[in-house]
């Protein structure tokens, strides 16, 4: 093209030589008109910016994603651990539950971390564990009553350990797992779906799914004890706003349970 250098018009403008004119009032400086070698008057139209949000685009949508795809993640790392023969069981459970917790320091920064173990959190921590440990001891003989097969598959989830010292169970439990798990199904899901849908919705859903990724255990007992804790310490977390006492709460509880007092 040649001749007055080729003008550009903002974005909302209206087009053509009365659009222009029209517009000239509302621009910081009227845009000029350029001609082609025909005489026909030519305007090109910025580009929209990187950041325009086309209709149809939903900003809830996108805000869903990467927590959506944590969850996949979780279900393929569960699906290893209670399906997939290979390993020990507790060996799986603890670098599934690590690498969760590493992808909700990485997505979260700061978001994730646990907080202070204060006297409150650590009392607070404690107490939970003791109250959730009598729930499923009276859970324990009312499902067995009512359930045939609870007895069975309660006996099942303890003999994923054998082969493994119990020792080695309880510090795994205690200084890994447990405190990994809450890091991520807490800290991170639960926080960002509280985030999107409120304090009351996320746990629902976060408890939900907390429940559903231990379907491949295939194993009725423990998924409903899947839903029960993680119901249990979600409220906590969803109460106090705090991850510590829930990491203290689950990291006891679960040592308890599969190594001193287990409910055999």
């Amino acid at each position: 093209m040649s001749g007055t250098p080729e003008q550009v018009v903002p974005a909302g403008f209206p087009i053509g030589p009365s659009g222009i004119e029209a517009s000239k009032g509302n621009a910081p400086r009227g845009p000029r008109r350029c001609r082609c070698p025909h005489g026909q008057p030519q305007y090109r139209v910025r580009s929209s910016p990187r950041n325009f949000t086309h209709p149809g685009d939903s900003p809830l949508k996108e805000s869903l994603l990467l927590p959506a795809a944590t969850v996949i993640v979780a279900a393929v790392f569960w699906f290893a651990t209670f399906y997939l023969a290979f390993s020990s069981f507790w060996i799986k459970i603890t670098v599934s539950s690590a690498c969760l917790a590493g992808i909700a320091f990485k997505l979260s920064r700061n978001h994730a971390k646990p907080g202070l173990f204060d006297f409150q959190a650590v009392t607070l921590g404690i107490i939970s564990a003791a109250v959730l440990y009598g729930l499923f001891w009276a859970g324990r003989a009312v499902s067995t009553f009512i359930f045939p097969f609870a007895s069975s598959q309660i006996a099942s989830i303890y003999s994923k350990g054998e082969g493994t010292p119990a020792w080695i169970i309880f510090l795994l439990l205690l200084l890994v797992t447990g405190p990994c798990e809450e890091i991520y199904w807490r800290g991170y899901l639960q926080r960002n779906l509280s985030e999107r849908f409120g304090g009351f919705t996320g746990w629902i859903l976060a408890s939900a799914v907390y429940a559903g990724v231990h379907i491949w255990s295939f194993n009725f007992m423990l998924i409903g004890a899947a839903g029960v804790a993680g119901a249990f310490w979600g409220a906590i977390y969803l109460l106090t706003g705090r991850l510590a006492p829930v990491i203290v709460s689950h990291s006891l509880w679960s040592a308890f349970v599969f190594t001193l007092a287990p409910f055999r």
